[in-house]
């Protein structure tokens, strides 16, 4: 039996640019005397200057939305909010559009190069920060994340109350997803196939790889069409992946042997990609889901409507000189 989560205090800061505040909530055991002493060990990378004029400007604050004095005493589970300085961040020049939105969900078609969700360095040019602010729903969230240099379907929830009941479609795997993606052609690779094997991710490191054991991650790979040109011969592929872990579907391809083109990590790192590169976009598209709405029991189907460049201006990608479309990806 699942345990119930604790329903957590709203925060009393709003969002700033779709972005929520931070919220940090002080252990049960510790030897600090102040809420302050705690923030400095915490904020590791900020510096106690920072945390200091944090405090100074009254922007670090308690459940009542009161400042919190930088020599407050420590209470056990006491909460603290602040919004953090916003990082520099160079604008994704693609635009994110809506494929379907109501009163319970929004599903977009994100460009590639654009973090699903507020994470390191990507926090205001995010889907989620981006879609709060141009559809005025502070209260939206991502049921699921696909990765930053993938494009195509995410599908984000409305209500607070109802994103429970989504975000377990995705968890149980209720959801049935397609990809897309442009590789080199095999005419020797036999197709279609499933491809099985145990795949791990280590914190840390930016590449997953495959191991000896029993099998966690699933694909099936189909070969849609192809355009044989020598050595510059390409094929579009449709991937179902049966299970979700991370990279999966760039490391199954690398190991059948047409690794996914624009790719920076397999087969070996070459990355990462610099700030404002968008000249070289992962031939990776999510490109429909389907599922059956836990909320009004309807059957949902999405289709995302982007193209992969490789494809669609497939001579210049095979001489090396596309550098991406002024606006859509």
């Amino acid at each position: 039996m699942r345990r119930r989560r604790t329903a957590l205090p709203p925060p009393p800061l709003p969002q700033r640019r779709g972005v929520d505040p931070v919220r940090v909530r002080l252990p049960a055991e510790g030897a600090w005397a102040t809420v302050r002493e705690h923030l400095v060990e915490r904020l590791t990378g900020a510096g106690d200057d920072v945390v200091d004029g944090m405090f100074e400007a009254g922007r670090i604050v308690g459940a009542d939305g009161r400042a919190v004095a930088a020599d407050a005493p420590y209470v056990p589970g006491m909460f603290v909010w602040f919004h953090r300085d916003l990082p520099d961040e160079v604008p994704v020049p693609f635009p994110l559009e809506v494929v379907h939105r109501d009163e319970h969900i929004v599903v977009a078609d994100k460009p590639h190069f654009l973090a699903t969700t507020p994470r390191g360095g990507h926090v205001a040019e995010t889907a989620l920060a981006r879609l709060r602010r141009e559809l005025e729903i502070p209260s939206l969230t991502a049921a699921h994340r696909l990765d930053r240099l993938t494009a195509g379907l995410v599908l984000f929830t409305v209500r607070p109350g109802e994103r429970g009941a989504y975000q377990t479609l995705f968890r149980d795997r209720r959801v049935r997803k397609e990809y897309e993606a442009v590789a080199p052609y095999d005419p020797g690779l036999a197709l279609p196939r499933t491809v099985r094997s145990r795949i791990v991710k280590e914190r840390g490191v930016l590449t997953a790889r495959e191991v000896a054991g029993e099998p966690n991650a699933v694909s099936h790979v189909e070969l849609v069409e192809h355009r044989a040109d020598g050595a510059r011969g390409l094929a579009r592929y449709r991937l179902v992946p049966g299970t979700g872990q991370t990279h999966q579907l760039r490391v199954h391809m690398t190991t059948l042997g047409v690794p996914i083109l624009g790719d920076p990590l397999y087969p070996e790192v070459t990355g990462p990609v610099p700030a404002g590169d968008f000249r070289r976009p992962l031939q990776l598209l999510a490109r429909a889901l389907a599922f059956t709405d836990p909320v009004t029991g309807t059957e949902r189907r999405f289709r995302s409507g982007r193209e992969l460049a490789a494809w669609t201006s497939y001579d210049r990608w095979a001489a090396g000189t596309y550098e991406g479309p002024p606006d859509r990806q």
